[in-house]
């Protein structure tokens, strides 16, 4: 054996995994766990005020409370719409004939109500929307509520 050959066959362990493996890892140091620690807090604060101030812009509901057929070219629907009193919502309505099919569309705007006209502040209002249909109407119903914003 030459010398050549001693040298590699002796070159300590440690050194040797170390080439295979790398190096030991260094544990966080204690700033850094800190940092992480205070990353996430500000990451939860900013998601629970994006939270809070998407629902501080209540959503419009309503509730269908009935209709009525004029003739064979009209039908009326009755229904309340709750909505912050000082916001303007949008509502489809729509008159379905015996096959559920659309006979009658109608996008209805609803203003700021005014609270001393209503006991409940002024959040729900009867509404009443009369439809022209193509052909008789079975039912009169409120598809869908949205609230316009205000920058138009």
């Amino acid at each position: 054996m030459t010398s050549e050959d001693l040298s590699a066959t002796q070159v300590p362990a440690s050194t040797s995994l170390a080439n295979r493996y790398g190096g030991q890892k260094r544990a966080m140091t204690r700033k850094t766990k800190r940092n992480i620690i205070i990353g996430a807090l500000v990451i939860g604060i900013g998601f629970a005020a994006y939270v809070a101030t998407g629902s501080a812009q209540a959503p419009v509901t309503f509730k269908d409370v009935g209709y009525s057929t004029v003739d064979g070219t009209q039908a009326e629907a009755d229904y309340q719409v709750t909505k912050y009193p000082g916001a303007t919502a949008k509502c489809a309505v729509k008159a379905l004939d015996s096959k559920f099919a659309v006979v009658g569309w109608k996008v209805v705007e609803i203003g700021p109500n005014d609270p001393q006209d209503d006991p409940d502040g002024g959040s729900t209002t009867a509404q009443r929307t009369v439809l022209r249909t193509e052909s008789p109407a079975v039912s009169a119903v409120v598809d869908s509520c949205w609230i316009v914003d205000s920058g138009k």
